[in-house]
């Protein structure tokens, strides 16, 4: 497995701290956005311009790619990496947030979840040891194990006996993995709902099978966001200090700011593609809806101090105009500069923290973004 995971600097104020992860394709600053490609592509994107921007990583979907075009044709053609070409680091999932989604169309069990295709109706299995394979077959530099990510809101019972099966996949995963060999580096997910007792039970057990990094999952899917931080930061007392934590999902800006700032180092979420598709935008002052008619004659970039494609060469009502017509550029430069905002945070979190100045950035960006800190969840 080639996999190293290095911490540089802790906040001696918060429980943020930057760090390098060493994999196949390369190295990675944490703590990091990884844009998310569902299909094998990031949105309105190529994977030079995601270079451009600077980022070392980005997602797959083992569901969708599994689907469409099919794990053995990626496999064939080089792996994702190849099939994309792509050569930094790849994270692919499990596939089992994307089956919750189905409810009717699936059925979970000790066995796995068997589910069918939102494509064409087919029915499939997905099991811990079939997922291993699937997500071999993809050659993502890191794989996460199988899991199921409960709704919200559930009932502590149903999210006790889900996050118990979900730790008994995760160790077939683990022994599936290692029977296949190779070099990627399987994750663990902590899951059980906004129950602490459930949660500090699943992390103590999956940090027992010794995982080299851990994933908290089964959050963002509609609790408030006290319960969120609440979590999370149960989960910085719990996990090990010396690996990495993924927050599965998340998130906006406010989010990232906050979580950083409770131990996490990797987050992953669509919200700064899909919110350009919708003609929204990030800025330091907050999101800006620049599809709206009060953009019509604003000849200003999207944000002034922006070093993205966008803001260097066109305005804002330009960028409108192509929206509203509806002309792909558009929203190829919309996607542009919420990733460059997203990639530039990061860098300007990894900046703060190693300069021990964390917590005044955070307060000053929180200021600027929101107008107030205390309205954050009502976002």
């Amino acid at each position: 497995m080639s996999f190293q995971f290095t911490i540089h600097e802790q906040d001696i104020k918060s429980s943020a701290r930057t760090g390098t992860l060493e994999l196949l394709h390369g190295k990675i600053e944490t703590p990091v956005f990884m844009p998310v490609g569902t299909l094998g592509s990031v949105k309105a994107t190529s994977p030079k311009e995601l270079k451009d921007i600077g980022f070392d990583i980005i997602l797959g979907n083992t569901y969708h790619l599994y689907l469409r075009p099919g794990d053995k044709l990626i496999r064939d053609a080089g792996d994702l990496h190849g099939f994309m070409n792509w050569d930094k680091n790849i994270l692919t999932d499990s596939g089992g947030f994307q089956v919750m989604s189905l409810q009717q169309f699936r059925k979970i069990s000790e066995e796995g979840i068997r589910f069918q295709s939102h494509i064409d109706g087919s029915y499939h299995l997905l099991s811990p040891e079939r997922v291993m394979e699937i997500e071999q077959n993809l050659g993502a530099d890191i794989i996460m194990v199988l899991d199921e990510c409960v709704p919200h809101p559930c009932t502590q019972e149903y999210a006790k006996e889900s996050a118990d099966m979900s730790l008994r996949w995760a160790e077939r995963c683990l022994i599936k993995h290692e029977q296949l060999g190779g070099e990627q580096t399987l994750f663990g997910i902590v899951q059980g709902s906004v129950y602490d007792d459930l949660r500090q039970e699943n992390a103590q057990e999956l940090i027992k099978l010794d995982f080299p990094g851990y994933a908290i999952g089964g959050l963002a899917v509609g609790e408030t966001k006290e319960d969120m931080l609440r979590i999370v930061k149960l989960m910085d007392s719990v996990l090990p200090k010396n690996k990495p934590r993924y927050l599965m999902g998340v998130g906006t800006p406010i989010d990232i700011l906050e979580n950083v700032e409770r131990g996490v180092d990797m987050f992953d979420c669509v919200m700064p593609t899909r919110h350009a598709r919708n003609g929204q935008v990030f800025t330091r002052k907050g999101r800006l809806t620049v599809r709206n008619g009060e953009f019509k004659n604003d000849m200003r970039p999207l944000q002034d101090d922006c070093n993205c494609y966008a803001c260097r060469n066109f305005s804002r009502a330009y960028i409108r105009h192509l929206i509203n017509v509806n002309e792909i550029l558009g929203v190829r430069l919309t996607t542009l500069h919420n990733l460059t905002f997203y990639h530039t945070l990061m860098a300007e979190i990894r900046d703060a923290i190693n300069n021990g100045t964390f917590m005044e950035y955070k307060s000053k960006f929180l200021e600027l973004y929101t107008c107030s800190k205390k309205n954050y969840e009502n976002l």
